[in-house]
Formats: C-alpha cells, structure tokens, sequence
C-alpha cells in the first residue's frame, strides 16, 4: 500500500533547507496560489518562503529585515500565532523576528521544526505523538526552543516526517523525536518518543552530512557516501531489497562502491544523487515517480537516467509522488504524479529552478525546501530609461525652465520626438525654455522617458497646448484623459474651457 499515513491525518511535506543546497533564484513566488493574498509591495520584501499544509494553505516568510510572517488556515496551530484562527492577512511572529532563519521543515499535522543560523531550534503545531520534542502531546501554538540534549549543539539541517522530527548537528550527529510506530526514529522500539535523542547503532561512530525523511522513513548520509535507512519500507523505500521495517539505521548494502551526496524523500519513494552526477531510486512508483519507465515499485536503488548532462540536484517532498532534478546545463526534468497524470520518464520542463515544478505541477502546490528569494537588480529597457530622466550624471542637455533645469539625453529626445529631431544640434548643451511653465514643460520631457504623465489636471492644460503645438497625438489624449478625470466644482470652469477648445470626447465635455 502506497499511502503510508497515519489514521489522523494525511500526508504531509518534506522541506530540504536552503543553505547546504544552493540557493536557487526564484523571482516568482506568486506562482503559489496562496500568495495573491499578499499585496505587491508585501511580495518585494520576502526573502525566504516555505508553502506548507495539506493543500498549500499556509505560508511562513521572512523579509529583508528579518521580520517572520506567516497567513493561511492554521491547522493545529501551525502558523505560531497563539491560537488557531485562520487569517488572509499576514501576521507577525515577533519571537522568530531578528532571528535568520536557516531551514525550516514540516510535518502532516502540520508542525513545524525551524532552525535559526546560530543553530538554535524552534518547534510548534500539531504535536499528538510528541513531534515538537517538548515532552509533552500538547499542540503547540507558539514556537517554542527545542534544547533537550541539544544544549551546546548547532544544528544546521532539520527534517520532518508526517508525525517524526530530525535534526542534524554541525558535529555530524542526528537527534530524533516523535511519532515511531514503524520504527522512524531509530530507537530500536515502536514507543513514541517524546524528547529529542541521538540515534546511534550504526551511525555511533559516523559522521553524518545529509538527512532527509520519508512519511514514517528516515534517512541519513555519512561523509565516506553511505546511505542509512530506517523505519517504514512497506513500498520498499528503504532500498534494502524488502519490505519489512527497520527500526534502527541500516546501510543500503546495493550502494556499495556508490559515493551518495544527497538524499531527498517523496511521499513513498527515495531519490539520491551522487558525486558523479548519477541519480538513484527506489520505492513506491505507482505514478512513475522513480522514473524507471514503468509503474512497478522497486525495493533496490534503480538508475534514472536523465539525458546524458551530469545532475546537480535532486528535489522531493514527501506530501507529493513527483520527483525533480536539475542537470548542470541550468535543464530541470520533473517525472511522477503531475497533476493527477503519471509521467514515468524523466521529462524536460521550461523551468529554471526545480520549486517550480512543485508549485506548478505537485498536488498539493507546497515548497519541498525553504525556498530563499533573492531581490531581483535587472531593470528592463523602460525602467532604466525612467531611472535616467533628470539625471545629471548621464545627461548631455539642461532645459532652463522658470530658473531650474531639466537634465534630458540628446539622443533619446530626437528617437521619441519629432519636434526635437528637427531643431536639436549636436553642440547644444542648454536650451532655455520660456513658452512653458516649469511643471508643464517637465512633465512633457518625462512623458518622453516613461509614456505616461503626472501632474494636476490644471497644468494638464498647459500640457495639452504644448501636446498640440509638437503634434504629440498620444500626449494629448492623455492630458485629455486628465482633465476629464480631475474635473470638479473647484475648477469645473477652467477645464471645461480647455476641453472644449481641445474637443475633447467627454460626457462631461459635451
């Protein structure tokens, strides 16, 4: 059975963090629905994003300033606001804010496990089976420090099952809590386990770089490339060629001789990359999610082959049967469930980023990572020639208007304008202007850089004799539109007359 999940809940969301993978650039976070809650200019200042729930229904991000946001539906308390009411506006979580968050997972209740830079860990949400480390089964609906054998240790990757939680330390230990009826957290036994406790057996002597985990699987890589795997294998997602639990770390025997970099979990089936560039998988495949060209479940690593160009990253979330990679040509393939339809070969997406596939193709549309934002620099061709108008460092002209100048480009004034193309000489340097008022004559050179015009209906009359006077067709049904727009009991007189006289097509003019 491929649904692994536990009778309270479904399946929920594997976030990989941000910093031990390259943070990919990714402009377009309104590509997850739950996004157009957020205002445009709300949407400029986030930095770093995760969509988690059981259908993408909430959202945690920080901004430049670090200040910690979050909106949605709130289950179980997993927004960290206090209680457990839903809200379309974002909220503030001020004990998270200044705190620079470094990863961040999540589970099916949902809880959520967050790391900060200085290694600190932070815990809320659904907690019936002590997935929040606290000791208690009590939701948690602030976040709250996670520090029971975890004093004096940084943790610099964390990872969620459905109800079981797993941090990594910058010594290379893993520590693991919570849900453990298949044996998840590496314990020996099926008991819950309701405080964070360093997983052992085979890993007492290692030194771990990777973690990831399945619905009820766990998963770790060690420094020499070996995969150890534990918990529920009943898809065979433990690539130990069976399909019996596991209760304590074993090594994945079929990888011998294979140097793992990473490893990354869906929803019944495991992906690892290698240092060559290889990509591995096996268990559930019931929508072609292992990319081997058939739906069969396999119980052993199978190779993906993706084109012939080397992978550098694999990407997973254990809410979803859809795998992802990136090749190191910039090419992202995505293979599985993809809105409801299976593909079962690696295929070539238009993306340049593997969220993307999440947020277009995964059901439901969450983050399988932290995903960091970088502001976006690039000015297209309009927005540098905005940016330019009135500057003097670039200018090579100054209009003298009512004792003030306006700094223009030659060359940009004789392509946009035909009365300038007729009169401006290449040794001009000031031109003084006296037909025009300073507002109006600036507001004409502006037009010229931008397309459009800002200024008070009364000077748009101005603007519209000078509109007439260069033949500037468009500049004139834009005043026009001005002054028909601005007309009140104020200046009703005034405008109307230049209306008028301009014929312009207005009801009010009529």
């Amino acid at each position: 059975m491929e649904d692994e999940t536990p009778p309270s809940q479904e399946v929920s969301a594997k976030v990989l963090e941000a910093t031990l993978l390259s943070a990919l650039k990714m402009l377009d976070i309104g590509k997850w629905p739950i996004f157009s809650l957020c205002s445009q200019e709300e949407l400029k200042l986030i930095r770093q994003a995760c969509v988690f729930g059981n259908a993408g229904n909430e959202v945690l991000y920080a901004t430049e300033n670090d200040e910690v946001f979050v909106l949605g539906m709130n289950c179980s308390g997993c927004l960290g606001t206090g209680d457990i009411q839903s809200t379309i506006e974002p909220k503030r979580l001020d004990s998270l804010c200044g705190k620079k968050i470094a990863c961040l997972s999540y589970g099916s209740g949902p809880h959520v496990v967050l790391a900060t830079e200085e290694g600190e860990v932070y815990t809320w949400g659904h907690n019936a089976y002590s997935q929040l480390g606290n000791g208690t089964t009590n939701h948690g609906l602030v976040p709250c420090q996670v520090s029971t054998n975890l004093v004096n240790k940084k943790v610099v990757e964390v990872a969620c099952g459905s109800h079981h939680s797993m941090v990594l330390t910058s010594d290379g230990e893993v520590y693991t809590w919570g849900y453990n009826n298949s044996g998840q957290v590496g314990s020996g036994s099926t008991a819950n386990q309701p405080i964070p406790r360093r997983v052992t057996s085979c890993l007492q002597n290692k030194i771990v770089v990777n973690i990831a985990c399945g619905q009820m699987c766990s998963m770790a890589v060690v420094e020499n490339g070996e995969v150890y795997v534990w918990g529920y294998n009943g898809n065979g997602q433990l690539g130990l060629g069976s399909s019996g639990n596991q209760p304590t770390p074993c090594r994945i025997a079929a990888l011998q001789g294979i140097r793992v970099q990473r490893v990354a979990c869906g929803c019944a089936h495991t992906l690892v990359l290698t240092d060559e560039g290889h990509v591995y998988a096996w268990g559930a495949n019931s929508y072609g999610q292992l990319g081997t060209g058939n739906k069969s479940n396999q119980s052993y690593p199978a190779t993906v082959v993706v084109n012939k160009d080397r992978i550098i990253e694999i990407a997973a979330c254990h809410s979803a049967h859809t795998s992802a990679a990136k090749t190191q040509s910039g090419q992202v393939y995505m293979w599985g469930q993809c809105r409801g339809q299976s593909v079962v070969l690696p295929h070539l997406t238009h993306f340049a980023c593997t969220d993307d596939v999440f947020a277009c193709f995964a059901t439901p549309a969450v983050m399988w990572r932290l995903l960091s934002v970088e502001p976006d620099d690039h000015l297209t061709v309009a927005q540098s020639l905005k940016k330019e108008f009135d500057n003097p460092e670039t200018a090579d002209l100054k209009f003298l208007v009512d004792g003030k100048y306006i700094h223009v480009h030659k060359v940009l004034l004789k392509i946009r304008c035909e009365h300038f193309r007729s009169i401006l000489n290449n040794d001009d340097e000031i031109i003084e202007m006296s037909e025009f008022s300073y507002p109006v004559y600036r507001a004409f050179l502006e037009y010229l850089y931008t397309d459009s015009i800002r200024l008070p209906p009364e000077d748009a009359i101005g603007l519209l004799d000078l509109a007439t006077l260069y033949r500037e067709n468009r500049l004139k049904k834009l005043c026009q539109q001005t002054i028909k727009q601005g007309i009140c009991e104020e200046n009703a007189i005034a405008l109307l007359s230049a209306a008028v006289k301009y014929e312009a097509q207005c009801e009010h003019c009529k």
